[in-house]
């Protein structure tokens, strides 16, 4: 196959691969790379569910270019547990049933991350605000805002 070839590293691991000039960093990971915890759930970037962190920025993955990811640091949710070992955001959203049909929430999963990140004690609002680019049909947030307060109290005291 022809393409452009892209070096970069996923979740800590050295990744090439090729691709097409208008392939999108989402069809990437899906399609060329397997990593299908990123969801595409519009495809312009409104609703969140294809959210990874490139170079340690939340962004939606439909809206990058494969292309662009040469010599990037990109995090998926592929890469959020460590081996069996469930990262906390990840327990306390099954704690707390964060999620009904699990198609939003490794985008929310890598949202809050990223806030928690940034601002390890975020009061109600600013986790809102934080996850406010991730949509979900099926919940009504409350129970997702619980789980990120819960896992946020729970990262500062490890």
């Amino acid at each position: 196959m022809s393409g452009i070839a892209v070096s970069t590293t996923i979740n800590g691991d050295a990744v090439e691969f090729l691709c097409q000039a208008e392939e999108t960093l989402l069809d990437v990971l899906r399609d060329r790379l397997g990593l299908t915890g990123a969801k595409e759930g519009c495809g312009t970037g409104d609703c969140g569910a294809c959210s990874v962190i490139v170079d340690g920025r939340l962004v939606c993955a439909c809206l990058v270019l494969g292309a662009e990811a040469e010599g990037s640091s990109i995090e998926t949710i592929e890469g959020m547990a460590d081996g069996d070992k469930l990262h906390p955001l990840q327990e306390k959203f099954l704690e707390h049933a964060a999620l009904q049909c699990g198609v939003c929430t490794p985008g929310f999963l890598m949202a809050a991350k990223d806030l928690l990140t940034r601002n390890p004690d975020p009061t109600e609002e600013e986790i809102r605000f934080g996850l406010a680019g991730n949509l979900c049909r099926c919940t009504g947030y409350d129970k997702i805002v619980r789980a990120v307060q819960d896992a946020a109290r729970v990262m500062k005291g490890a």
